[in-house]
């Protein structure tokens, strides 16, 4: 289903009604008790959710947001809080600032609630004033992938506060470039956001608000140029409100940041570094036949298939684009009804196959690492790593698509002696004992070394601790 489509599914509002309710908004904010905590109750908070805090000189101390009554936002967009209890921790802690106009890093694993976390302050920024943006988007969202890209727009979208557009390639332009004219707010991947730029067709001096969702995966994925490129096109300085989201804070990051980000407050929960979601009860099976793995998925199915109807919602992962059309017809053929998601299907087929998904049409899916990362799928019972990932990283990734929105989650990795197995089972088992996980599988059958970082330019001299990206001095020899 296309996003107009989507659009014209949700409740008709009269315009005219839609116009007063935006200015009612602007000038009669809620008037709700504020339900502040004291910093005693604040630091407190801080230590059972494991967060650091990061302010910058002559900052009053965060005191988290720790109730959705606490939050002094238009009614209008309480709809998104209708299934949570509480606010997350990343949720709780990048608001205030975020409501203030001040800058924000935000360091969180996956399926912490980040998507709120930089949504609500943006759509809050817009209801205050009555720009229609004719002139361009106000806010702009950067993905790194079109799947978390439409992902962001469902959310912020749903709640109809603001007009909102996703760009993103693999699709005809034609539909985009009708749907950001007027849309306050655009969330893309890029290489489109750019596309768009260079056509003429989107314009982006007038955005006040920059998320940044994923850096340190953008950053992976080369896109580097391209937002240095698109920041540049933006509102600047203190016109310009930046908030950068990444599940880690390496140098490539860190320096993103202090290029673009003015006197930023940076929350971090958890570790600086990846960790596995600690709702995720993670197990082992080490395999000495390949052979094997089919048998052992499907008594794993028919297990979960017993459970209740949360935990029967499957998602198998396998690491090559052929080995998920071998899954998909083996299960297929066994009487299963299953979807597939990889890169060999066009960009409706995909969005296809994750929709019925989410929405619980089919309950198993086969997918490559394209459906690792960021994307957020209600409901998955158990994540099966069919094949072990190409790096733990990814590993973690995958994992984080169950026990997501505070929920428990489940994950079984098959692992066998292949090449490129063998080398990360050292790095696999630091995972599983931060976990509490029994490691002695993999430490009585492989070795437990732990590989250098690397670089792709500089291999194991790479150093995060030492700015590289300096260009090399040429050394001239007299005679």
């Amino acid at each position: 289903m296309d996003i107009e489509s989507k659009r014209k599914r949700r409740k008709h509002v009269p315009s005219e009604k839609r116009k007063h309710d935006q200015v009612s908004d602007a000038v009669d904010s809620p008037k709700r008790q504020r339900m502040t905590i004291t910093p005693d109750e604040a630091g407190e908070y801080f230590k059972a959710h494991n967060i650091s805090v990061h302010l910058p000189p002559d900052t009053p101390a965060l005191l988290p947001i720790t109730s959705f009554d606490a939050l002094l936002i238009s009614d209008r967009l309480r709809g998104a809080f209708s299934a949570f209890k509480k606010p997350t921790p990343i949720q709780a802690c990048a608001w205030p600032p975020a409501l203030s106009r001040k800058d924000v890093v935000g360091i969180a694993e996956t399926g912490s609630g980040k998507t709120l976390a930089f949504g609500i302050p943006a759509l809050a920024l817009l209801l205050s004033s009555n720009s229609t943006g004719t002139n361009g988007p106000r806010a702009l969202v950067l993905a790194p992938t079109r799947e978390l890209a439409l992902q962001t727009f469902d959310a912020l979208s749903t709640l109809d506060a603001v007009k909102c557009a996703a760009v993103f390639g693999g699709v005809d332009k034609t539909e985009q470039v009708r749907a950001i004219k007027g849309a306050q707010v655009v969330i893309g991947t890029p290489g489109r956001v750019l596309d768009l730029v260079h056509d003429g067709a989107l314009a982006l001096g007038g955005v006040e608000y920059l998320v940044l969702d994923e850096a340190d995966r953008m950053l992976d994925k080369g896109f580097e140029n391209d937002i240095r490129s698109i920041i540049g096109r933006a509102k600047q300085g203190s016109a310009r409100q930046t908030l950068m989201f990444s599940a880690t804070w390496p140098e490539a990051v860190r320096r993103l940041a202090s290029t673009f980000l003015h006197n930023p407050v940076r929350v971090t929960v958890g570790s600086d570094d990846l960790t596995a979601n600690s709702r995720v009860a993670q197990e082992i099976e080490v395999f000495d036949d390949e052979h094997e793995k089919d048998q052992r998925l499907f008594a794993h199915l028919k297990k979960l298939a017993s459970k209740k109807s949360r935990s029967a919602r499957v998602l198998v992962f396998v690491l090559y684009k052929k080995e998920a059309v071998r899954v998909e017809n083996t299960l297929r053929r066994a009487g299963y009804t299953v979807g597939a998601l990889h890169g060999d299907m066009t960009q409706p087929a995909r969005l296809d196959a994750l929709q019925k998904f989410r929405d619980g049409i089919t309950r198993l899916l086969v997918a490559t690492d394209v459906a690792a990362r960021g994307l957020d799928i209600p409901d998955v019972g158990c994540v099966l790593n069919y094949s072990f990932p190409l790096t733990i990283e990814d590993y973690i990734h995958r994992i984080g698509r169950t026990g997501r929105g505070g929920k428990d989650g489940r994950s079984v990795t098959f692992f066998t002696g292949s090449k490129h197995e063998r080398s990360l089972a050292g790095e696999l088992a630091r995972v599983l004992r931060e976990s509490g996980v029994d490691t002695t599988p993999l430490s009585s059958k492989f070795p437990m070394a732990i590989k250098k970082k690397t670089h792709g330019v500089y291999g194991a001299f790479f150093r995060e601790d030492v700015d590289m990206s300096a260009a090399p001095k040429r050394i001239v020899f007299e005679e």
